[in-house]
This record gives C-alpha cells, structure tokens and sequence, in this order.
C-alpha cells in the first residue's frame, strides 16, 4: 500500500508518542520534501522532527508537477499542496491529511484520504490499540488538535466507545 502523508498527521501522533500506529497500519509511509521542511525547520522546533529524519520507514521524496503544484499553492500550505500533487504523481494507494480544504481538493482529484481520526479508528479495529477516546482527548489536550464535539462524538461513536 502507498500512503503519502501531509504534516498533521506525523506532527501530531508523534506529539502523544503514537506515531508508530503509521509504522503498523502502513509499513512505509512517503512524504513530500515540504512536509520534511515542516516538520525539521529549526527556527520552529514541533514533534516528530527527530523521527522524519531517522525514522527509514518515512520516506521523503521529491515532487515534478511544479504547474500542478503552483495551481494547488493558491488554496494550500506547501505541504498539502506538495502532498497531493505526490500521491497523484506515485498513484498512491491514500493521502494522510487533515484539513478541511486539503481533504476536499483531494476529494476532487479522486484521491482516497483519511486523517489522524480515522488512523485512530483503523488501528482500534486492527486491535493496535485498545481504546480511541484517550488518545484523542491527548490530541485535543496535548497535541493541541482541535475537533469539534459533534465529530468527537461521532468518532467515539464509531469506535464503538
């Protein structure tokens, strides 16, 4: 399976120590170089810094569609847009990202997506974790992660919690 991620995801389960559910659901997961410049800039120091940089099952890779990539930078942070145009340019298999924006042009580009909460959800029906709720009020609380009550509902609803 090819998964490319966005920086949400990494920057924030490695901010509650669960960055290694990515290793477990996915095996390799495959970052666009602006998503490396994110997460390793250091003038703004954020989790998962050490881990895109020593970590071999995340991968950093180069993207060629600079039209494509210039089109979705008017909508876009670097990172989504390069993430987006990399999932088109590898045929990946899902694109890990989580905002809102982010989500719907991928929608539009017929690219399957989910984001830190439905990791969350997989790896509780995968049995990699017991129970979504503490790690998603660790996201909140944390993280910072923000979600709305009525998806924090929605998400314990789908765990079955």
């Amino acid at each position: 399976m090819i998964i490319v991620s966005d920086t949400s995801p990494i920057n924030n389960l490695a901010a509650i120590n669960q960055l290694n559910l990515l290793q477990k659901l996915y095996s390799t997961v495959i970052i666009p170089a602006a998503v490396y410049r994110e997460l390793t800039d250091p003038n703004f120091p954020v989790a998962g810094a050490t881990e895109v940089q020593t970590f071999d099952w995340i991968q950093t890779r180069q993207i060629t569609n600079l039209a494509m990539l210039e089109a979705l930078s008017q909508d876009l942070d670097p990172g989504e847009a390069e993430a987006i145009v990399l999932a088109l340019e590898i045929g990946a298999d899902q694109v890990l990202i989580d905002e809102r924006r982010g989500r719907l042009i991928a929608d539009r580009l017929n690219l399957n997506y989910t984001g830190i909460l439905g990791i969350l959800i997989e790896a509780k029906r995968r049995g990699l974790i017991i129970s979504v709720k503490p790690l998603l009020d660790s996201l909140i609380n944390q993280a910072g992660f923000w979600v709305a009550e009525p998806v924090y509902n929605r998400i314990l609803q789908l765990a079955n919690e």
